[in-house]
């Protein structure tokens, strides 16, 4: 049972971050682990933090340039969504000479905390996006937790499958009864969460915003606001396809993941390993889990894209690094091989290297290009090659 995660490599790109820019803006999906994060380089009852959502502390801010100016060191605001009007006075903090305080700033990924940092703060702010636990935080041997509860650290850390399971339905309540409306999901509570149902069907596959929109009734132009809205709040990922080998036929429709797995398994209804492995979605589930452990800890150093020919070949993540292009195919088999569809996309896409990821132990090379990657070894592996 792992009782506390330490997630050092994230700490110390904070700290990082915080010895080079005047402010550092954390966003991500809403119960990833931001506020801990935070609260983590500040003293406890520090007067340096401020969390948003708390009325005490909102009226501490009811004058906000006497209350921010006289503080030193680093100051935290949590929730800075909920004002918007603090991005002018941070700016004014920012600019003083000496500086005598930084500000950590927190936002649950919503667009206009973004809109509004960029305009106000250009030139002043470094945003990290923060996510749920990864492998390499919780170890390899931890892989098909992660997996089936994903990497939110609530149902990760709960005491049983079934715990997990009641706390990511209570999530998914939350979501559509409150927080998606920020993102403008505007329909009724159990329309939403009859929407995530229906979209989680389509994990990994070509989204059809098209059928999607028909099975509740919206305007299709609805139906893909809504999900450019899942993709702000940091609820699925948007894959797009790689369409510069204009030589081919290639697919030009986006692929759409859940980004946590744990939270697709709580749409699809499943709620332990056995009805996972019955699941006729148990492939896709895998693949998108791995995909987004391959771009956590990339940190924005490669673009992400997936490439399909309309004859079928098909590589599932094309990650293009500033000098070098690198496939990575998602095998759920203990012999991963060289398929005619990988060759396809070495050669179509002058892939430099492939990646097969697979859930065995054993790292070994295929060809000169294609290697064997264990997932517990991915991490790393992609970090060797940015």
């Amino acid at each position: 049972m792992v009782l506390m995660i330490e997630r050092t490599h994230l700490r110390e790109r904070i700290r990082s971050a915080l010895s080079r820019s005047r402010v550092v803006l954390l966003t991500g999906a809403r119960q990833v682990g931001k506020t801990t994060l935070a609260r983590s380089f500040v003293e406890p009852d520090s007067l340096n933090y401020f969390d948003l959502e708390d009325p005490t502390d909102l009226a501490r801010l009811d004058a906000p340039m006497p209350a921010l100016e006289r503080l030193e060191g680093l100051v935290v605001i949590d929730e800075i969504q909920r004002r918007p009007d603090l991005f002018p006075v941070l700016r004014v903090l920012s600019d003083r000479q000496p500086l005598p305080a930084r500000f950590l700033i927190l936002g649950s990924a919503a667009p206009h905390a973004i809109r509004q940092s960029s305009e106000s703060l250009t030139g002043r702010v470094e945003v990290i996006e923060v996510s749920g636990f990864s492998l390499d935080e919780i170890g390899a041997d931890q892989h098909d937790r992660l997996w089936l509860r994903g990497a939110y650290p609530e149902p990760f850390l709960a005491s049983s499958d079934r715990d997990a399971a009641n706390w990511l339905r209570q999530y998914v309540r939350n979501l559509a009864a409150r927080d998606l409306r920020e993102f403008g999901l505007e329909l009724s509570s159990a329309t939403i969460e009859r929407y995530l149902g229906i979209a989680a069907v389509y994990h990994g596959q070509l989204w059809n915003s098209a059928a999607l929109a028909r099975s509740i009734d919206i305007a299709e132009s609805t139906s893909r606001r809504y999900t450019d809205g899942l993709s702000d709040a940091h609820l699925v990922r948007i894959l797009r396809p790689w369409t510069t080998n204009f030589g081919k036929r290639v697919v030009k429709t986006p692929k759409v993941y859940f980004r946590d797995s744990g939270l697709l398994h709580a749409l699809l209804g499943v709620e332990d390993r056995a009805s996972l492995e019955r699941h006729p979605l148990v492939g896709a589930s895998w693949e998108g889990m791995v995909i987004e452990e391959a771009l956590k800890d990339l940190e924005g150093r490669a673009r992400p894209y997936f490439w399909r020919t309309s004859n079928g070949a098909e590589m599932d993540l094309l990650l293009e690094f500033p000098s070098r292009l690198v496939g990575v195919e998602v095998k759920r088999t203990d012999s991963p091989t060289a398929t005619k569809s990988i060759r396809n996309a070495v050669e179509d896409c002058k892939l430099d290297r492939v990646l097969i990821v697979y859930p065995g132990s054993k790292r070994f090379s295929i060809n000169d290009k294609v290697d064997a990657v264990p997932i517990s070894l991915l991490a790393a592996e992609l970090r060797s090659l940015a």
